[in-house]
């Protein structure tokens, strides 16, 4: 069966009973329907476990971070562990473009996944309408006089979509340049997921950057009054939603930022409340741990959220892949190819040790897999004195990692000794060269003229004191997505650097990614429809 077609299967139990799994009442939530809920209440004094699941380098033959943690979550609740999952909600980008999906898979999902695949309570759409209100509103005051002086050449916040389409990278208006972000890309994102509260939130809102006056004074969004109509528009979209897995566990989905142009973590209010309400919390950071994962710690983690546990997937697909193996040969045994391109794993080892002390591997596996390749990584993780486990959570749910699941918890008694890879007072150059230098093992970093400019502005105005979010692809540890394997003395191009000053982040974008992707040549949306039931179709 599909993983839609698992999903349809399961007979799902009522909300009101996952609500009370979820140490919550009835007041605490608010019913969208029969399938999920919104939490609008009910913070304990609980003060859970954060296990961050990551991954290594990530291949085109996917991970499945979100599989384990679902697998891992639900294999705690059978080990009667009070556990809670705090997920992302899936972008519509990767549902009709390449990725699919974001709900898990096989007999380790969230349901009901179409929908949660599709609008699920619209969070997405109202982040996208708060930014374009802000968009709207910086041309209106152009048009209807400019009081504040902005200089349109300035203007630095942008439109957004929840839709791949490269041709809105650049458009040109009747009165300066434009281009979209994807929503899951956006400041506005950010801020949701990085906001304490709705009072923060407003906070935020209010501080973000959007261009300079004709004589270079910072414009603030609160300038424009646009702010309160903002905050409005997010109110609802701040509660998190609550769903349920395949084995009738309870689930959280809140904020979708991406990890290789964002930060990649869901919201701060979802894991707060998590952590609140029971005694271990799985969440993920998206793509390899050189992106999320370095996110979550850098960023997300300077919010009081300390991790208890580092949890690497590996797959031997992405192993292979990184020793540069074709896609005819990456399902065959191959044991030279997992010599050769295990010193990626190795590496994200490495770094999450930078970190904090109590690191795991987990091995997603494959019915392609062999017990040879297996007993190999095996071999090789317990040799960097790393905790090492198999999932096949995707073929058999909770039973399939359970395993794992039990060592873990003995292994979270151990102080985790958790801390940050720069200080925040660290000088821009020297936070980006500390990330550069020693997650990604460049030698070197190179700056565009744009990206010294604007490391003068952020100076002047005070900005300097943010984390940063290194915006690169998510296939190599460097700039370049064909430098698979280990990379290292090679240099890294700053293009550009954006401030994000509500959200309190500095975005530096390397090489060419790209804030806005494209569809591919066969995107998924192909394969999804509406059957004769009326049933959607499709999603994977």
């Amino acid at each position: 069966m599909t993983d839609l077609e698992i999903a349809k299967s399961i007979e799902k139990l009522p909300m009101k009973e996952i609500v009370s799994k979820a140490n919550l009442s009835l007041e605490d939530v608010y019913f969208y329907g029969d399938d999920f809920c919104k939490i609008i209440s009910g913070t304990k004094e609980k003060n859970g476990k954060v296990v961050l699941v990551t991954a290594m380098s990530p291949s085109p033959y996917g991970e499945g971070k979100t599989t384990v943690s679902i697998g891992l979550h639900d294999a705690l609740c059978k080990l009667n562990k009070n556990s809670m999952l705090v997920l992302r909600e899936p972008s519509l980008g990767p549902v009709f473009g390449v990725k699919g999906g974001a709900a898990g898979g096989g007999y380790s999902q969230i349901i009901p996944m179409d929908k949660i695949n599709l609008h699920f309570t619209g969070d997405f759409h109202a982040i996208t309408s708060a930014n374009n209100l802000l968009s709207a509103s910086i041309d209106n005051h152009i048009f209807q006089g400019n009081e504040l002086n902005i200089d349109p050449k300035t203007i630095c916040f942008h439109r957004c979509l929840d839709m791949n389409d490269r041709f809105l990278r650049d458009i040109k208006t009747d009165t300066r340049k434009e281009k979209f972000n994807i929503t899951a890309a956006s400041e506005i994102m950010m801020i949701f997921c990085l906001a304490e509260d709705i009072y923060d939130l407003k906070r935020r809102l209010g501080n973000i950057l959007i261009g300079y006056t004709y004589d270079k004074k910072p414009v603030f969004c609160k300038d424009l009054h646009v702010d309160g109509a903002m905050t409005a528009l997010l109110k609802t979209a701040m509660y998190p939603n609550l769903v349920q897995t395949l084995e009738g566990n309870p689930a959280i989905v809140h904020g979708g930022p991406f990890a290789n142009i964002a930060h990649g973590c869901n919201s701060i209010v979802a894991t707060k409340l998590s952590r609140s309400i029971s005694d271990y919390v799985i969440t993920e950071a998206g793509f390899g741990a050189d992106l999320g994962a370095e996110k979550f710690f850098d960023i997300k983690c300077r919010h009081n959220i300390e991790p208890a546990c580092t949890v690497i997937v590996a797959t031997l697909k992405a192993i292979k892949y990184n020793a540069n193996i074709l896609k005819d040969e990456i399902s065959k045994e191959n044991l030279e190819a997992i010599k050769s391109g295990i010193c990626n794993l190795e590496r994200h080892i490495d770094n999450m040790k930078k970190f904090s002390k109590n690191v795991c591997v987990v091995l997603n596996r494959y019915n392609t897999d062999t017990d040879d390749e297996i007993a190999f990584v095996k071999d090789f993780v317990t040799s960097k004195n790393v905790l090492f486990g198999v999932s096949s959570a995707y073929s058999d749910g909770s039973n399939g990692i359970i395993e794992f699941a039990s060592d873990m918890v003995k292994l979270l008694e151990n102080e985790n000794k958790f801390k940050f890879l720069y200080d925040l007072n660290d000088d821009v150059l020297e936070k980006i060269e500390k990330v550069a230098t020693e997650i990604y093992g460049a030698s070197e970093v190179v700056y565009s003229d744009i990206a010294k400019e604007k490391i003068v502005d952020i100076n002047k105005f005070g900005f300097n004191k943010y984390p940063i979010c290194i915006a690169k692809t998510q296939y190599s540890f460097s700039d370049n997505s064909k430098m698979l394997g280990a990379p290292s003395n090679f240099k890294v191009f700053v293009k550009d650097i954006n401030v994000y000053n509500g959200a309190e982040i500095i975005t530096v974008l390397l090489n060419d990614i790209m804030t806005m992707p494209g569809l591919s040549k066969r995107p998924s949306y192909e394969k999804i429809d509406v059957d004769e039931n009326g049933e959607i179709i499709g999603i994977f």
